[in-house]
């Protein structure tokens, strides 16, 4: 018999975790303060900040601060009390569903709390044991997590590669012959790690040689791909080849919550059987209140997008004329593929910080394999070109001490508020 909490001590951190000790509060859960911008304060001190998914720059916009302060001063942060079904419906959660349906193209919506609870609880509510999931190799952790629940057989296709989703297609067929059931492909509009986009278009012309329905995870995609931001199955012109279409607020909305679309009938069967819904408290007032101002300055300010994209284009077109390698991103994920360790890694961030005043997110073993690291990017429509110049100035400079190893001789911090300062 071993003792639950003994074995957690153990192992306590788990393969990220284990670097709690001098990460947390640097690396790991670091606090920025200040408006939610491209300028922020880290541990005193003022960043150029590239971390935060605020595509079109709402966060601090004054009309979407106005509409969530009347929000909340009218109806506080307890309305509506209880879950949809029994007595959290309200005129302006239905107001949002239709008009974010109708934004996106698809019948009807339907409003979720959380992003990542909703899509696993998408997958739970759509499946039998008897259907057959086929999925992208790099789906976002919250749709493994929903095909956890899953009793069924699932098959993993190569990313993006159509050729072994053809592959998968055929023995997910095979099987779903056999056993009476159906076949569901899951993928993602824009992939949130590399920035590229799944290949809808072609995902959907598959429909012609087999039968199955596609859910896409288009978190990133909303308000920046597309016409008018309207999705990337938009930005392919395959709306309608796409069964069951999700999005979150969390990014381009900069706000909390998110949505299903899909046919009238289906989104009436996911209001009425989606346990993470039918047992959660209905999405508070404000945080609706606020989601229609959103929605609202999306529909009539193009040029948010505009200006991202423009921001954007400036970022990627600079760091590939100056030699920095980042991938086949073809949205505003822009990440900078680097080599070297953890060592390097840190101190480089450090430098980063400290020095430059250079704020983004790293990404390392065991997220990605050893030896490679990732400087992911996220451009908005509040960043300006003056901001893309100063980057990749500090960009150049500490490559230089990547390549002629500097960083590898430095050691690494005992923890995170004991000095970091590059030497």
């Amino acid at each position: 018999m071993v003792d639950i909490f003994a074995r957690l001590e153990k192992n306590a951190g788990g393969p990220i975790g284990q670097y709690m000790s001098y990460a947390h509060g640097y690396y790991a859960f670091p606090k920025l303060e200040g408006d939610i911008g491209p300028h922020m304060v880290f541990r005193g001190k003022k960043m150029l900040n590239w971390s935060l998914n605020n595509y079109l720059g709402l966060a601090n916009h004054p009309e979407v601060r106005k509409a969530d302060a009347e929000g909340a001063a009218q109806f506080g942060m307890a309305a509506p009390m209880g879950a949809r079904m029994m007595s959290g419906q309200t005129v302006y959660h239905e107001r949002l569903e239709r008009e974010l349906a109708a934004f996106v193209g698809k019948e009807d919506a339907f409003l979720l709390n959380f992003g990542y609870q909703g899509m696993i609880s998408i997958i739970d509510c759509l499946l039998t044991p008897r259907d057959v999931v086929v999925y992208d190799a790099e789906a976002h952790a919250c749709i493994i997590d929903g095909l956890r629940l899953h009793k069924g057989k699932r098959f993993v296709f190569g990313h993006n590669d159509m050729e072994s989703l053809r592959l998968q297609l055929q023995h997910a067929t095979d099987l779903a012959e056999e056993q009476n059931g159906g076949v569901l492909v899951i993928t993602e509009g824009v992939f949130g790690m590399k920035g590229d986009l799944g290949k809808l278009d072609e995902i959907v012309a598959l429909k012609k040689d087999f039968q199955f329905r596609l859910l896409v995870d288009d978190a990133h995609g909303f308000g920046t791909m597309g016409p008018g931001g309207r999705g990337t199955a938009a930005h392919f012109g395959v709306v309608d080849g796409v069964d069951v279409l999700f999005n979150t607020f969390a990014k381009s909305m900069a706000g909390i919550g998110a949505f299903v679309s899909g046919p009238r009938w289906l989104i009436n069967l996911l209001r009425y059987n989606m346990r993470s819904q039918l047992y959660a408290k209905s999405l508070p007032m404000p945080m609706v209140i606020g989601a229609l101002k959103r929605l609202e300055l999306i529909r009539n300010h193009p040029e948010f997008q505009e200006k991202l994209w423009e921001n954007v284009r400036a970022l990627q077109s600079s760091l590939k004329e100056n030699g920095f390698e980042i991938g086949v991103t073809n949205s505003p994920v822009t990440p900078v593929f680097l080599k070297g360790g953890i060592p390097e890694a840190t101190n480089l961030v450090v430098d980063l910080r400290e020095n430059h005043g250079i704020f983004c997110s790293m990404v390392v073993y065991p997220v990605i394999p050893k030896g490679e690291i990732i400087l992911r990017i996220i451009p908005t429509a509040v960043h300006t070109l003056e901001d893309v110049k100063v980057t990749i100035e500090a960009f150049k400079a500490v490559r230089e001490k990547l390549e002629t190893g500097v960083y590898a001789s430095m050691p690494i911090p005992a923890r995170a508020d004991e000095g970091f300062m590059v030497r």
